[in-house]
């Protein structure tokens, strides 16, 4: 007797008994009623906060995204526009106010903490959130290109704003009440006139704890809430000067550069750098052949010294 697979031109070929075609609604119906094979898990990044510097805005950022977006996906990046363009002349204690009411709903939405992204001038003004901010949770303060322990250099930027000025004198105008409405000047720091530096600085003698002032204390706590400070910068910056500030180095009188654990707020520990390096908590990513406009946009930069931290 001939198969029925036989029978309808298909050689060879048998058809399944009877009884099989029966049960076959109810396997169907058994395979959608089992639970889906779980999708694969994707690890959650900490979102990023990033802060721009002198004269920029989000646009600048827009290659430091795509990258973070490509080597994390899913992660929450917001680049904050405030105190765009010209704006970011204004006096950084003003600047620092308005990123602090820009970045607290964005740490209160996250409770397993954020990490700070911030470039140059913003480098400041985050230290100084961190300083301000009794509750933070930052867990990475990627520290991009920031002269974190002052500006002693003629630049582009000096020369449009104060033409007639040289690096020599400008402390004239800087160390005044006036030269402090500029952010530039609230972080000059001229090596030749110490004292004035001191005693005018509205910015950051404070938040270096160079000088006495009633929130000293509870600053330094604030700041060692961070996990990790991460300074980048390095000897091609062209901008930072000298460009160790971005490692909290810095010229004596002599214009010599001492490095950070010779500096007297690491040696007093003064807002809390000692500790942190004590603890393993500061990474130090010195890079050579980039220029200070190219920090954030340097694909082997943020390779190697951005996107090891962004966890």
């Amino acid at each position: 007797m001939k198969s029925c697979g036989s029978m309808l031109g298909l050689p060879g070929l048998r058809l399944p008994p009877a009884g099989f075609l029966l049960l076959l609604p109810f396997l169907l119906l058994l395979l959608l009623l089992l639970p889906a094979t779980p999708a694969p898990h994707r690890a959650s990044y900490k979102p990023v906060i990033v802060v721009h510097g002198l004269f920029d805005s989000s646009y600048s950022f827009r290659h430091l995204l795509e990258y973070i977006n490509e080597t994390h996906p899913g992660t929450v990046v917001t680049v904050l526009d405030l105190f765009d363009g010209r704006e970011s002349l204004r006096p950084l204690w003003e600047q620092v106010q308005g990123f602090r009411e820009a970045v607290a709903p964005i740490m209160a939405k996250a409770p397993q903490g954020v990490h700070l992204i911030c470039y140059s001038q913003g480098g400041l003004v985050c230290r100084a959130l961190l300083s301000v901010m009794d509750e933070h949770n930052v867990d990475s303060f990627i520290s991009l290109s920031s002269p974190q322990m002052g500006q002693y250099g003629d630049t582009d930027y000096l020369k449009w704003l104060f033409p007639t000025s040289m690096r020599s004198n400008l402390y004239r105008i800087c160390y005044s009440p006036w030269g402090q409405e500029f952010s530039i000047c609230n972080y000059w720091h001229d090596p030749h006139h110490d004292d004035l530096y001191l005693n005018a600085s509205s910015f950051l003698a404070l938040i270096n704890g160079e000088r006495d002032h009633p929130n000293a204390t509870a600053w330094r706590k604030n700041f060692l809430r961070v996990g990790r400070l991460v300074l980048i910068g390095g000897p091609d910056d062209g901008v930072i000067t000298p460009w160790q500030s971005s490692f909290f180095g810095f010229y004596d009188a002599n214009e010599t550069v001492l490095e950070m654990e010779e500096q007297l707020v690491y040696l007093r520990d003064s807002f809390g750098l000692k500790t942190l390096l004590a603890r393993g908590a500061i990474v130090r990513c010195p890079m050579a052949g980039i220029s200070h406009t190219a920090w954030h946009s340097n694909r082997t930069l943020y390779e190697t010294c951005i996107e090891p931290w962004l966890s």
